[in-house]
């Protein structure tokens, strides 16, 4: 039988089909974060064991926009941008686990098919959604990223609308926030083919960036609303106190992660 190729399905016999190509996956994106506090209880029904909620501020969430342009190394996607530029909305909270703190998202949404693929990759629980933000401009009416800027966004799925989003920028910022600042901690889980049996796949995971590079990080102010749906569960993270907003450009490379734990496995990875 001839050989078949493909980082990801369909594998054929050139290659060509795969939806998403071997890492390196390089990325240039514009930010637009809203940090919040909601009921701690709240992030630890999504913290399956053994992650516990973070030792400090457990009630605190990420609701993350972002407007990427992706590649792999050879750069081919941003000349075919349909293969390049895709959008996301996702939220992120902290955890514990061996005494380190992570990041873990717990909900995203993004509107590509290649996008939902690296997820699954990843261990991100991608699902389709329709995301728009604002995007900064130095000409015409879009905002400049200066005091007083105004940036818009909205996340919807499945024909209803889950959050809307008004951020203003008002003065620099050392950091872009600090809920999605560590390694990000993710199930890698896959169902057995045979019911009744097991999962094929069940790993905890630490992935982050390889490399990253910043612009200058903004702070702001933000009115989030939160709507509910009857297939999806943002809206339980009700917002208690608002934090912070920021917004950044970012350059962001992702190269692979390790296996924290396996299930069933009889020590973990160190």
């Amino acid at each position: 039988m001839p050989p078949t190729y493909g980082y990801f399905h369909p594998r054929t016999a050139t290659g060509d089909s795969s939806l998403i190509p071997a890492p390196p996956w390089r990325y240039s994106g514009d930010l637009l974060t809203i940090e919040y506090r909601t009921d701690p209880a709240r992030v630890r029904e999504l913290l399956p064991e053994p992650l516990e909620p973070a030792g400090e501020d457990p009630g605190a969430v990420a609701l993350i926009w972002a407007d990427w342009q992706s590649c792999s190394d050879s750069r081919a996607e941003l000349l075919d941008p349909v293969r390049a530029q895709y959008k996301e909305a996702f939220v992120v909270v902290r955890c514990g686990f061996r005494g380190r703190t992570y990041s873990r998202c717990v909900y995203i949404w993004v509107d590509k098919d290649f996008a939902i693929a690296r997820g699954l990759h990843q261990g991100y629980p991608k699902k389709l959604g329709s995301i728009h933000q604002t995007r900064p401009h130095p000409y015409g009416p879009a905002p400049r990223i200066e005091p007083g800027a105004r940036f818009g966004a909205t996340l919807a799925a499945a024909d209803r609308r889950l959050a809307q989003a008004v951020v203003t920028l008002r003065e620099p910022s050392a950091t872009g926030g600090f809920v999605n600042g560590h390694p990000m901690a993710h199930h890698r889980r896959l169902p057995s083919i045979e019911k009744g049996r097991g999962p094929a796949l069940d790993e905890l995971v630490e992935s982050g960036a390889a490399q990253f590079e910043a612009g200058q990080a903004w702070r702001g102010d933000a009115e989030l609303e939160l709507f509910a749906s009857p297939t999806e569960e943002l809206a339980r993270l009700e917002i208690h106190e608002p934090i912070a907003a920021y917004f950044r450009q970012v350059g962001v490379v992702w190269d692979g992660g390790r296996v924290l734990e396996r299930s069933g496995a009889t020590r973990a990875a160190r």
